[in-house]
């Protein structure tokens, strides 16, 4: 996929950039938050309840990671684990305290960002090169940038839903289910999703030997293959092969650093298949990087409901163009069609408001979402 700048037409002037962080999962969710160059946000590490919405902001030139920690327990200041030392979460710890300073420990599923690499792009993606433990969805926040407002939503908002009981059934609309507004589209463009795999599928993707804890093993201690007839954790965390093994083959480093040398592993062919437009592993760039008009906002939701997207593949010319020049050609029809979305979304949030983000006042247009999960994991 080209990496040509498009042109930056009328930039975003304000000198903040909103991340939003939303918990949509049965249970509480720790995000964690790590820079790797620019200014991020204020607090790098908090508690995030059922249906709530964290608003932060970073420098237009941040780039770093997000990722949600689960079954976490703090001491009163966030300094430890609330007992003993070590871990305080099960799965995406920072070094036991709530306000991460390092990364999360894997196997851990990350929203990824550059969100100016200096050639006028934006660079996003769902990463499950160091494992998954919790679904998400990454949101682009236009913020009144006119070349980003006419990108058709449907192209930009990845979504990736691997885990057990949270998969709706294949052929599931969640614009006639009570969500018109799902991940800020619509039926007019609506998300492409995955439509192959099932819910007993999803439950056994990450294999044997990669779950965190998987059951004990049977017999004379040798891993069963299949395993269809053992019951695995509801909850069930995978570590990808370069994670677990570390091996310059799963890793792609040394004598196998190149994408000819590196081959996929069975787990990221199995990522491939449940989460099509998720990282799977070093070399898989081509399939799993958004690249769009540098300017935007995000929001990282956990937990997003209905299914995985699969974007990248079956749109991949107007991605590719979109990588190209920054838009995507639209005839008449989807122009007028455009319009007629960002006029409903604007009819459906009722106003634009204004809101307060780190005592900077930016005017942004909502849209009512609500995603209504059936199924309560153990996290």
């Amino acid at each position: 996929m080209s990496t040509r700048a498009p042109r930056r037409l009328e930039r975003r002037k304000e000198p903040i950039t909103p991340l939003l962080v939303t918990n949509n999962c049965p249970q509480t969710i720790w995000p964690g938050i790590s820079t790797q160059s620019g200014d991020g946000p204020k607090n790098n590490g908090f508690e995030l309840k059922t249906g709530d919405t964290r608003n932060q902001t970073v420098s237009e030139d941040w780039q770093g990671r997000v990722w949600g920690r689960t079954n976490c327990s703090f001491n009163d200041d966030g300094t430890g684990p609330k007992s003993g030392s070590g871990r305080a979460c099960r799965s995406g710890d920072c070094n036991g305290i709530l306000n991460c300073q390092v990364g999360g420990d894997v196997p851990v599923s990350l929203a990824e960002f550059t969100l100016d690499a200096g050639d006028g792009h934006t660079y996003y993606d769902i990463s499950l090169v160091d494992g998954y433990n919790v679904p998400m969805a990454i949101i682009l926040q236009p913020l009144q940038n006119a070349s980003l407002d006419d990108i058709p939503p449907n192209l930009i908002h990845p979504s990736c839903e691997g885990t057990a009981g949270l998969l709706k059934p294949k052929g599931y609309d969640p614009y006639s289910s009570g969500q018109p507004d799902f991940l800020r589209t619509n039926s007019t463009y609506p998300l492409p999703f995955e439509q192959q795999v099932n819910d007993q599928q999803v439950s056994k993707w990450c294999p044997w030997d990669l779950q965190q804890d998987p059951p004990d093993k049977p017999g004379d201690g040798v891993y069963p293959y299949p395993d269809d007839n053992i019951q695995r954790p509801a909850f069930n965390p995978c570590f990808s092969a370069c994670a677990k093994n570390n091996r310059p083959e799963d890793c792609c480093t040394g004598p196998y650093n190149s994408p000819t040398k590196c081959q996929p592993s069975q787990y990221s062919k199995n990522v491939k298949a449940v989460c099509p437009d998720a990282y799977s592993y070093a070399f898989d760039d081509q399939t799993s990087t958004f690249i769009i008009p540098s300017g935007a906002g995000f929001e990282v939701v956990f937990c997003p409901g209905a299914r995985s997207t699969n974007i990248l593949s079956t749109e991949s010319e107007k991605m590719r163009q979109l990588a190209q020049s920054g838009h995507v050609s639209n005839g008449n029809s989807q122009s007028t069609m455009m319009k007629r979305f960002r006029a409903d979304a604007f009819r459906r949030s009722g106003a634009t408001r204004s809101i307060r983000l780190d005592g900077t006042v930016l005017t942004v247009t909502f849209l009512a979402t609500a995603c209504v999960l059936g199924y309560a994991a153990t996290f």
